[in-house]
């Protein structure tokens, strides 16, 4: 009974590998159809939910134009936030580099420091903002721009303790 059981054992595995197989092949002739180009090699979930909702219209495509004039598209909800524009970004950046050159670091608060968007020679500053407020829609271009954010809008302030014994060093 025992060589029967080990027999039945190596016909599920061999199923189930040839199951994966199968399902393997039937993705690779999905992906290779060309109403299907957008859908990346290794989709995630949010990869796909974000291409059906474009389809769906509740979602939008947004070319980025770098510096170097190269360009690439996102896709954000349509209301997303400058925010999540970024997040997508970085996230569609670190995905090519990692494709490309393997493991590299790209600091992005540096990025976002010393660069920032614009849509139509209008620089987009507040993270907060809907991108509707600016007037980005589906197949709307933001470029790259070098941009030097003043000490009021990011409201640097010293320490109180600082403030306080300044002013106790004082000779009166």
């Amino acid at each position: 009974m025992e060589i029967g059981s080990q027999n039945e054992e190596v016909v599920a595995y061999n199923s189930s590998t040839a199951k994966k197989a199968r399902l393997q092949a039937t993705l690779s002739a999905l992906l290779d159809d060309p109403i299907l180009f957008d859908v990346p090699r290794k989709p995630t979930l949010v990869d796909v939910d974000t291409l059906i909702n474009m389809e769906l219209g509740s979602a939008m495509k947004v070319t980025v134009v770098k510096m170097d004039a190269a360009s690439f598209d996102v896709t954000v909800f349509n209301s997303a936030t400058l925010k999540d524009l970024k997040s997508a970004i970085s996230k569609k950046i670190n995905e090519v580099e990692q494709a490309q050159m393997g493991h590299r670091f790209i600091s992005w608060r540096h990025v976002w420091n010393n660069f920032c968007l614009s849509h139509q020679n209008e620089k987009l500053i507040d993270d907060k903002s809907l991108l509707a407020a600016f007037g980005i829609r589906n197949n709307s271009k933001v470029n790259f721009t070098p941009c030097v954010i003043s000490r009021l809008f990011r409201k640097h302030s010293r320490r109180r303790k600082h403030r306080f014994f300044h002013g106790l060093s004082k000779k009166s």
